[in-house]
């Protein structure tokens, strides 16, 4: 059971792994959302995914039947583009990404700029050209700050493996000299963030996630406490490795999400 002193007054969620598996809901994700409404337990759908808006994650959690509002969405581009307006409102930024990075650098009230940027703001692009990694790694060299949505090297889909965000800034990181500042998981910045959203402090809020060197090492970073649910990519087969990989553990593991809704039920007092 929990020992740690502070109460669950709200949660932040991963989704890949934790609710869904592609296009596929994970038994049980459907109620526990229900639930936390039910009890008025605040929550943010957390993801690392910088392709595409809170508004697309909401349609996508809602066509498999998990009830979902893109308020309730915190992705690692609104999270990179709050980053970079917060330390130059206004700020110029080269993006090499997609729809969702584009819409949250305009809506953070940033310029997007092809030349001589304030920042470099890498994600996850899927039409990215030889040219355009070109120009991203000029504008490094002559001073931008490179900052990186996410770290995922690999993404899962059909037919196999792709590369991901990471996988591009790591060339970006080799090529430009300079080292990104990380936002996504299992950076703190995107948590942090998460929690301004959702009006918590990190000793009241709980991260829940399947991926121990993401979600529960993001939970960690950030104060948070961590339950691992064991419905992704982490198994009791392979736990140990994974945790040796993190370098942590969580707190609570829970075999599937209906244990999760009982754990979180008895927390709350319910």
């Amino acid at each position: 059971m929990n020992d740690r002193l502070t109460p669950m007054k709200g949660l932040l969620l991963d989704l890949d792994g934790t609710l869904y598996h592609g296009t596929q809901r994970i038994d049980g994700a459907d109620i526990l959302i229900r639930q936390l409404r039910e009890w008025k337990l605040p929550y943010r759908f957390v993801t690392n995914n910088s392709t595409v808006s809170p508004e697309a994650v909401a349609l996508r959690l809602q066509k498999m039947g998990i009830d979902a509002e893109p308020g309730e969405v915190c992705t690692s581009a609104q999270a990179a583009a709050q980053y970079i307006a917060n330390k130059k409102p206004g700020a110029s930024v080269l993006v090499i990404g997609e729809s969702g990075l584009i819409e949250a650098v305009e809506a953070a009230g940033l310029r997007l700029a092809d030349e001589q940027p304030d920042f470099v703001l890498q994600g996850l692009d899927r039409q990215l050209s030889y040219e355009r990694l070109t120009t991203a790694v000029r504008s490094i060299h002559q001073g931008a700050e490179f900052v990186l949505t996410n770290p995922d090297l690999l993404l899962p889909g059909e037919g196999g493996l792709f590369p991901g965000a990471g996988s591009i800034g790591a060339m970006l990181t080799a090529a430009g000299g300079k080292e990104p500042t990380l936002i996504g998981k299992p950076s703190k910045i995107l948590m942090d963030y998460s929690l301004h959203q959702i009006g918590l402090s990190a000793g009241e809020t709980w991260v829940i996630g399947d991926n121990m060197s993401t979600d529960i090492a993001a939970g960690h970073a950030s104060g948070c406490g961590t339950i691992l649910v064991l419905t992704g990519l982490t198994t009791r087969d392979n736990l140990e490795y994974y945790a040796e990989r993190a370098g942590c553990r969580p707190e609570i593991i829970c075999d599937d999400l209906h244990k999760l809704i009982s754990y979180i039920s008895v927390s709350i007092g319910i």
